[in-house]
């Protein structure tokens, strides 16, 4: 008995002391357990808070990057619409301005009745060897000539007999202050008096005309009174100048005087010639500059010209005035106060088709009669 309860008491005590062990290896088990979760929790934890930081940097920088890309955007968008509006505004503010009405038009004479509905308010064509008038239109208006001027220039330089050869320089004075028109011809330019008279009648060159009054004995003061007396001298009433170039409106005349003009011109032959060339060249400081005719027709094979002038301001219109000869007939065609860059010509186009239709018995017509029907 004793023996049986001596074991059962050892049992007992065996089972105790393993109990007591399990549990502190199960204590020293969790307690590793948490000391090792403990800092990869803690680690988790930094990183998670670090990543959340970057993230609210990164959203934060994007955010502050989108702020200013916006302001950025409406500023150009601001500034490009203002940049619009501006223009808009500026456009806005300039007004058309209409053109200018020349004096023939201010006279009402383009309402005038027109058989050949032509866009000269001044028209007159004459046949130059019997005198005939075969079309006429306000023939006796009296309307600014622009440079039909240079034909009186030309024929006062010739009567005076002054060397052709003889060399002339372009000065200040002879820069255009009356219209600020252009010039080729830089000051200092030499150049022969013939050579100033062929640039004023084939490219109707307003400095060259210029200095050709300048350079008459007396100087332009002298000139203008040389062509005004040249001009009464021909019976010319309706015609006054004052100056060589035909820029001021204040050289005026009528077709009829005209008429009489390019018949005593045509008595020059340098006049001929030098206003029915189409190119000619001089020397303008280093280099050599080509000059033009501004007349068309002259480059046509269906004219044949023997003299002629054009003439533009705008109080005075598109001005033609010719010698040629139509049908074997030698005519003085005189247009003035055209409106249209090109009518001028297409008058001229006009009364040629309408002389080549008809008879040459029945080739007269005047502004009060009417055209025959095609």
């Amino acid at each position: 008995m004793h023996k049986i309860f001596a074991t059962v008491v050892f049992l007992l005590c065996l089972a105790l002391v393993a109990g007591y062990m399990s549990t502190d290896a199960n204590a020293a088990t969790s307690a590793a357990e948490t000391s090792a979760t403990a800092p990869a929790a803690k680690n988790a934890a930094s990183k998670k808070k670090n990543s959340a930081a970057k993230g609210k940097t990164a959203s934060a920088k994007k955010a502050s990057s989108k702020t200013p890309a916006k302001k950025t955007a409406h500023a150009r968008s601001a500034k490009h619409g203002n940049t619009h509006a501006s223009k808009r505004s500026s456009l806005h503010r300039v007004s058309y301005a209409p053109a200018k009405p020349s004096v023939g038009q201010s006279l009402g004479l383009n309402k005038t009745p027109d058989a050949l509905d032509l866009r000269s308010n001044s028209a007159l064509v004459i046949d130059r060897d019997s005198g005939a008038v075969l079309y006429e239109k306000n023939p006796t208006a009296v309307l600014p000539i622009a440079s039909i001027t240079k034909l009186m220039t030309a024929m006062v330089v010739l009567d005076a007999h002054l060397p052709l050869d003889e060399e002339i320089t372009i000065d200040r004075s002879d820069v255009d202050t009356e219209k600020g028109t252009r010039s080729r011809l830089l000051l200092g330019t030499t150049m022969t008096r013939r050579d100033a008279l062929h640039l004023a009648l084939m490219a109707s060159e307003n400095r060259a005309a210029a200095a050709l009054g300048r350079n008459y004995p007396g100087g332009l003061p002298a000139f203008v009174t040389a062509m005004n007396a040249k001009a009464a001298q021909l019976g010319l009433a309706d015609t006054q100048y004052v100056d060589s170039s035909g820029l001021s409106p204040q050289n005026h005349s009528s077709a009829r005087d005209l008429a009489h003009l390019v018949n005593t011109a045509y008595e020059y032959p340098l006049i001929r010639e030098l206003s029915t060339s189409t190119e000619y060249s001089v020397q303008v400081g280093r280099r050599q500059v080509a000059f033009h005719t501004t007349n068309r027709l002259l480059q046509s094979s269906e004219w044949e010209i023997g003299l002629q002038k054009t003439g533009y301001i705008s109080e005075a219109g598109r001005c033609l005035v010719m010698e040629a000869t139509i049908e074997g007939r030698h005519l003085v065609m005189v247009l003035l106060d055209s409106w249209g860059k090109y009518s001028r010509i297409g008058d001229a186009a006009r009364i040629r088709t309408w002389l080549q239709s008809l008879p040459p018995a029945t080739k007269t017509l005047s502004e009060n009669t009417e055209a025959p029907q095609s």
